[in-house]
């Protein structure tokens, strides 16, 4: 069972019944060129959609087709009939009322910042919501902080559209923060909330899915629709609001980076780092992940510059060396009132940890500089022109009892023997009872499994040759009995969903049969719509 607050967890979902929607009419605003295809059809050329409300919000211009059809992953293109631009809550609630009410229902896909990568916010013939348009319209509204000050209970109440940086600024000004956050905090809370939203404070706060009180959700209402819209893919509802937890947030970190060239140390080294997970735990790390340096002429990547130049030719030769060096990074907050003891908590956690003599970096920075490192890997690939190029990433969850062969198989046997690798490998653990097996997110079925991310960045002439290396780290762990689990999921065939979710699919049917019974719902995923 996941860890929780002591407290009651609500469930306020924003109604809408969907089996008795009855449509709204008014006066027309726009033609019905601006509605997808199908609705030329003389079957829609009636009373109901002639005095649709939102009809002067759809829009098929050029921009909006094009923003709409494209993502952050730049190998898929999916062109919608149109883009609706809500400028309320009711305007979504319409357009899926009027969807699921016509005989020959059209698609419907929430888009937020589009950084999924294989076409997941998109709608082929349908309707993409452009999400970011309610921001606004919040009056000011958008991120809301309240708690019981005496009890040492906050939270904030947060639209959907709102983008993670956003909240971690507002709340900041409460001295306040989210404890559970992804690396890159440019994406919107609807967004991560529908995949799980992992990083390196998981392994002891759980998933950003882990720390949600309650929601409004744009479907039916069902207490059993909290657990399956977390992690849910966006197939069961569209997240408008999320309450989410807050703790007193720190003022600096103490950011430590430690080398390894044996895999076995590495992990092993991890996993008891790991291991002190208490959320109240004192002594115990804020985040841990890893990562592996390799032969690219650099020991830095694009999400961050870490390492002193002066040590760069030293790291350099150990690479050279062993071919790939693994990195533990790990993460420790203070405040005022813990300055004089931070120190002493890291030198006690590092001191039975065999990482390379003489190979430990350290840094003290800002707790926000520290959350929004990645931005500025951001700004110099934009400055580079290769923000906008494919990104053919892929991200795993493997088994810890199988970690180790995960390093042979794919790490030295494909990774390394091919050096096409281009990007950050992260390698790092998390726990299983910090996640919430009621939820639709699916992961491995051990109490320690680690997160594997290739996130590659390419021209695009060369991102089908990283695909390909893609498809054989998943060949190969079939063929070796890894039991993966995608994060971000892609999958092209029914049996392929089905694998993934295991003894979950079941249950993922039969909600989408209760929630979204005629598969109007982020048809991008593939999952009831892989034609």
């Amino acid at each position: 069972m996941v860890e929780t607050f002591p407290i009651t967890t609500y469930f306020m979902l924003l109604l809408l019944f969907i089996s008795f929607l009855v449509s709204t009419l008014g006066k027309p605003k726009l033609s019905t060129n601006c509605l997808p295809s199908k609705f030329q059809n003389p079957v829609y050329q009636n009373r109901k959609l002639q005095n649709l409300d939102i009809i002067s919000k759809l829009r098929d211009d050029h921009d909006a087709i094009k923003l709409a059809s494209s993502d952050y992953g730049n190998m898929v293109h999916e062109i919608p009939a149109s883009v609706l631009y809500p400028t309320s809550i009711n305007d979504i609630e319409t357009l899926i009322k009027f969807a699921h009410n016509n005989s020959a229902p059209f698609t419907i896909a929430a888009r937020g910042q589009g950084h999924s990568v294989r076409g997941q916010a998109m709608a082929r013939n349908g309707v993409v919501v452009n999400m970011r348009s309610l921001k606004n319209h919040r009056n000011g509204f958008g991120i809301t902080v309240s708690g019981t000050p005496s009890m040492g209970f906050f939270y904030a109440d947060v639209g959907g559209e709102q983008l993670w940086i956003d909240v971690l600024n507002a709340t900041l000004e409460h001295g306040l923060a989210p404890v559970s956050f992804t690396d890159y905090l440019y994406l919107t809370v609807g967004g991560t909330l529908s995949n799980a939203g992992i990083s390196g404070q998981t392994f002891r706060y759980g998933p950003q899915i882990s720390n949600v009180y309650e929601m409004d959700v744009i479907t039916e209402k069902n207490r059993k629709l909290f657990y399956a819209v977390l992690g849910g893919l966006g197939q069961f509802g569209i997240i408008v609001r999320a309450r989410i937890a807050l703790e007193p947030a720190p003022k600096r970190v103490k950011w430590v980076r430690m080398l390894y060239n044996d895999f076995s140390v590495f992990t092993k080294d991890q996993e008891s780092l790991i291991s002190l997970n208490g959320r109240k735990q004192k002594n115990a790390l804020n985040y841990l992940e890893g990562l592996l340096l390799m032969d690219k002429g650099t020991p830095e990547n694009w999400r961050s510059t870490f390492f002193p130049l002066s040590d760069h030719s030293r790291i350099i030769s150990l690479v050279t060396k062993y071919g790939i060096i693994y990195c533990i990074e790990v993460a420790k907050y203070y405040d005022d009132h813990t300055l004089n003891s931070v120190d002493k908590e890291l030198q006690v956690l590092f001191e039975g940890l065999s990482f390379i003599p003489g190979f430990t970096f350290e840094k003290d920075i800002s707790y926000i500089d520290f959350l929004n490192r990645v931005q500025s890997g951001e700004q110099k690939l934009q400055s580079q022109g290769l923000w906008d190029t494919p990104h053919p990433w892929l991200n795993l969850f493997v088994p810890k009892s199988h970690i180790s062969d995960f390093n042979s198989i794919v790490f030295k046997d494909i990774v390394l023997k091919r050096n096409i690798t281009t990007g950050v490998v992260l390698v790092y653990p998390m726990n299983r009872n910090k996640w919430d097996d009621r939820m639709s997110a699916v992961i491995p079925d051990e109490d320690v499994f680690y997160t594997i991310g290739f996130l590659h960045t390419i021209g695009f002439n060369d991102w089908e040759t990283i695909d390909l290396q893609n498809k054989d780290i998943l060949q190969s762990c079939y063929n070796a009995g890894i039991e993966v689990k995608q994060y971000l999921p892609n999958y092209k065939t029914m049996e392929d969903w089905k694998n993934h979710f295991g003894m979950k699919w079941r249950t993922f049917q039969e909600r989408k049969a209760q929630f979204d019974p005629k598969m109007i719902l982020s048809p991008g995923q593939r999952i009831f719509n892989n034609n």
